[in-house]
């Protein structure tokens, strides 16, 4: 099995450079399929509070039989629970529906400009740090602007940054401000949901590498010092995405991706989504 490497986040905490994202997979397949990529090596675990699924994922944690110790698990902050105290009693639910004693990484999931403060929810995920019951907290989807208000108005810097990228959206001025300041970047929707694996240079890349088109994005990405957590519930695509280590883009390759970039997103804009579910 070829080692994931990790990445030491601003207060020293380490996460895994690769992970499994459980983002849109139903919570009667979760476990099985998150059983199935601790299986076939992962050690970070990617869901949140919105996707109704973290209940799964623990009881996959469980039934795997690896150590607690050894499996990074992130979830993030519901839409619904930005305020304050709100924000403190949604973490503890967190908590129990993982049915864990500690997360290793919480995350702000939106920053809902138009919604409430977010500084004063950062400000809860500080509190949460406080009790020890999270070893780092986040963001996920802030924008630079998001970010030097936490900064001015704040005292814990978020060790992560969970925003999209891909090659069509390489999210470069996001990525120079998380760097800047100490800001480990995460990439969701790392493959833009399918959309670049029929893009030309992937494929000649791919063909010329004797890689799959996903394998030699995830590697795009892993190269520019990215944390990525692809999702699939097929075994053999879980372990096709797990084998990115054991080789290399080159310059001119990792250059030619990166030129794909059009500033094309397949998810919300972080400047003006609000949505709250009820």
């Amino acid at each position: 099995m070829t080692a994931v490497p990790s990445i030491a986040l601003n207060n020293g905490t380490e996460i895994p450079q690769l992970g499994f994202g459980v983002f849109q997979i139903e919570p009667e397949r979760t476990k099985d399929a998150t059983v199935a990529a601790l299986e076939v090596g992962y050690r970070h675990i990617d869901t949140a509070e919105m996707y109704g699924n973290e209940k799964e994922v623990g009881e996959a944690v469980r039934a795997s039989g690896i150590d607690r110790g050894e499996i990074f698990v992130t979830s993030k902050l519901n839409n619904s629970f930005h305020a304050y105290d709100a924000a403190l009693g949604a973490f503890d639910g967190t908590l129990k529906a993982l049915d864990i004693d500690y997360l290793d990484l919480f995350l702000v999931h939106w920053p809902l400009p138009g919604v409430g403060d977010f500084v004063e929810t950062w400000k809860a995920m500080e509190k949460m740090y406080e009790s020890g019951r999270v070893r780092a907290i986040g963001v996920s989807n802030f924008q630079p602007h998001h970010l030097r208000r936490v900064a001015q108005e704040a005292t814990v810097t978020p060790a992560v940054n969970q925003v999209e990228i891909h090659p069509y959206l390489a999210n470069e001025e996001v990525r120079a401000y998380d760097a800047e300041h100490g800001i480990a970047t995460e990439a969701w929707s790392p493959i833009a949901q399918g959309k670049v694996l029929d893009d030309p240079t992937i494929v000649r890349i791919a063909e010329n590498l004797g890689r799959t088109p996903a394998q030699v994005t995830l590697r795009w990405h892993v190269q520019r010092g990215d944390i990525v957590f692809p999702k699939s519930v097929t075994r053999e695509r879980v372990e096709e995405n797990f084998a990115i280590f054991d080789f290399e883009l080159s310059g001119t390759d990792m250059t030619d991706i990166t030129g794909l970039d059009r500033g094309e997103r397949t998810g919300p804009d972080p400047d003006t989504f609000n949505y709250v579910p009820e």
